[in-house]
């Protein structure tokens, strides 16, 4: 039987995050008993993930923060962030919002998952790799044991960088977003995995947009908007009666509540955009799809479906043209540059030059196709978008902030079909719906194509006129 400490797993006093003189999150103060929960809702961009890196003391320069933070009955002052750093791994964890920043690119994801075993946990290199094989396996990613985090979906790297993180037994982890581009069997599996940390005394703060997986959670709930906590409370006394107008309308937003747009938008038109014939692929031996026969038309919204690792982000980037098919071909209508076919990234940081301030990759696009800065600049507005935003580098904006720059991108480029790979993942409910209505605007005013990716069932009942299911199958022949 686990015996829960009575001191407070985490407890945070007074802690803001500032830039100069300028308070980005602002006197937050919470407590998480041992083997407690505490999930944090809140917008994009409203601070969640700069109070993570204050409380791990990995704050960027120039940001500063104020306060204090308890971790485990060990004060420290917030501003001493390296004071933090000898907790690492072994009392505190953070799983990042981008799964591949929680990756060595060099190693096996094997290999990754028993060196914390090995290192941290100091378990014998053979035993740990067969910790790690089970734990893989946990996942249903036995598959992918022997291969590299750039072969893997989106959804089984965020599962990989998940198991790592967890390897190392600290009694305490910062997950962000966990189960962000997973579908809902994986979610489950998530969820399970960390019913079953908790029951055996791991304490959890939960970053999330996925209301779904805070109620399932349970525990302490906090929201939050412009950098402050605005309501905080057991978590199903506050879902069921929300005391703030702001957290009433992030749960009315939830996908599932959301109307059949798909009806509003305008019949699709005669012409293909692009049709595709007999499209199979294969990586070695294991067949992702087959034999996958599509038309996509002008003003049409068409959903790839698929369980984590069936192929849909490699599918897309076929009808794009920048993958090949093993069998099949694609046909693109007639008279479209490569430029009318635009892609929205899963993971936006791979959109953007990692050292160019946004502001100039946007100015240099700009200047290229002889587009209008003006526009831009109502779409970055429409977005809730702050200019100032853009002088900052990809790195130094929240995830959610950047996937909207990435959108405001691809839809000035007007183009006639955008794949867009889980464009609003991200995103919390309310700017989510904000964000698909504009582009069910442009889809209806521009008359453009759009192949999508949700792993959200309640998006695809939502928007999309049809769908295109995948499915992993058997070993290919």
């Amino acid at each position: 039987m686990n015996h829960r400490s009575t001191i407070p797993a985490l407890t945070v006093e007074g802690l803001s995050v500032l830039h100069g003189e300028r308070a980005l999150v602002r006197d937050i103060s919470f407590a998480i008993p041992a083997g407690g929960v505490l999930t944090l809702l809140g917008e994009s961009g409203s601070g969640k993930s700069l109070l993570a890196q204050a409380i791990m003391g990995n704050l960027p320069a120039p940001l500063r923060c104020e306060g204090r933070v308890v971790i485990g009955g060990e004060t420290t002052n917030a501003a001493a962030q390296s004071s933090r750093h000898a907790l690492w791994g072994r009392r505190l964890a953070l799983l990042p919002q981008e799964p591949w920043l929680a990756l060595d690119p060099t190693m096996r994801v094997r290999e990754q998952v028993a060196e914390t075993h090995a290192l941290v946990r100091r378990s014998p290199w053979r035993g740990a790799r067969d910790l790690a094989a089970r734990a893989l396996a946990s996942l249903g990613l036995q598959d992918a044991a022997h291969k590299y985090p750039f072969m893997l979906s989106g959804g089984m790297a965020q599962r990989v960088a998940f198991l790592a993180t967890h390897a190392a037994g600290a009694p305490l982890m910062i997950i962000d977003e966990p189960t962000k581009g997973l579908d809902l069997e994986r979610r489950g599996e998530v969820l399970e995995l960390l019913r079953a940390a908790q029951a055996e005394g791991m304490s959890l703060l939960c970053i999330t947009h996925d209301i779904w997986l805070a109620r399932a959670l349970g525990g302490q709930l906090a929201v939050m908007l412009e950098g402050a906590l605005i309501e905080q409370g057991e978590a199903a006394q506050l879902l069921a009666a929300p005391q703030q107008d702001y957290t009433r309308r992030l749960l009315a937003a939830d996908p599932g509540s959301w109307p059949a747009w798909r009806a509003s938008i305008l019949a699709p038109g005669s012409g293909a955009i692009v049709q595709v014939e007999g499209l199979t692929k294969s990586f070695g031996r294991q067949r992702l799809f087959g034999d996958v026969d599509a038309r996509i038309a002008a003003g049409e919204i068409v959903a790839v479906s698929g369980p984590s690792g069936s192929g849909k982000t490699t599918f897309g980037n076929i009808v794009l043209g920048v993958a090949r098919p093993d069998r099949g071909r694609v046909q693109r209508a007639q008279g479209l540059a490569p430029t009318a076919f635009q892609k929205i990234q899963q993971d936006p940081g791979a959109a953007f030059a990692p050292r160019i301030r946004l502001r100039q990759s946007l100015r240099d696009l700009v200047q290229l196709h002889g587009l209008d800065w003006a526009e831009l600049e109502a779409l970055l507005a429409r977005m809730r978008l702050a200019p100032a935003l853009l002088d900052r580098l990809p790195h130094q904006v929240s995830g959610g902030e950047l996937q909207r720059i990435a959108l405001a991108r691809v839809l000035l480029m007007q183009p006639a079909l955008i794949f867009a790979d889980e464009p609003t993942s991200r995103l919390d409910p309310v700017t989510q719906q904000d964000v698909f209505a504009l582009l069910l605007e442009h889809v209806q005013r521009r008359r453009c194509a759009l192949l999508l990716v949700t792993h959200d069932a309640d998006i695809v009942r939502s928007v999309a006129s049809r769908r295109i299911a995948l499915g992993s199958s058997a070993p290919a022949d």
